[in-house]
């Protein structure tokens, strides 16, 4: 990226901000789509979750982690422990790919059962983890993966 188009999306980001802390609620698909993709998109893999309250709004987007290329670290322990201290009642689960291809990895699915595992039995609600790609974004949910 140009630094020009750096700026850009660093503004973008600012003004999403504003937005969601006007309102909060991700109360559709694409919502979630069109903050996942200025967020999460990078070189690097980034993982990311939304915690949420009882009514779908935004209590905190946390960057859990910043991997490499084609991996980044996430412990479901870390993801669940946030939830409570935050009080959430529900999470997304967003990371990106880097190489522009969304389709979820076997890490992916492991990963993601674990922490379904560990909200199930604290009460949580695992909504959906996306996968961000080249221009489009994946569900795990939407492919029946969970």
């Amino acid at each position: 990226m140009t630094p020009q188009e750096e700026i850009v999306i660093l503004e973008a980001r600012e003004i999403l901000g504003r937005y969601l802390n006007r309102n909060p609620a991700l109360t559709s698909w694409q919502a979630v789509c069109d903050y996942c993709a200025l967020t999460v998109r990078g070189p690097e893999e980034r993982f990311h979750v939304l915690y949420l309250d009882r009514k779908n709004r935004l209590i905190s987007d946390e960057r859990m982690a910043v991997g490499t290329v084609d991996h980044v670290p996430v412990y479901p322990r870390e993801v669940i422990k946030r939830a409570l201290i935050l009080g959430a009642s529900a999470l997304i689960l967003i990371h990106n790919h880097p190489s522009g291809d969304p389709t979820p990895s076997e890490a992916d699915l492991t990963m993601t059962k674990e922490i379904q595992k560990g909200c199930r039995f604290l009460g949580l609600t695992l909504h959906d983890h996306i996968i961000v790609g080249g221009g489009y974004e994946l569900s795990l949910r939407g492919l029946g993966k969970m």
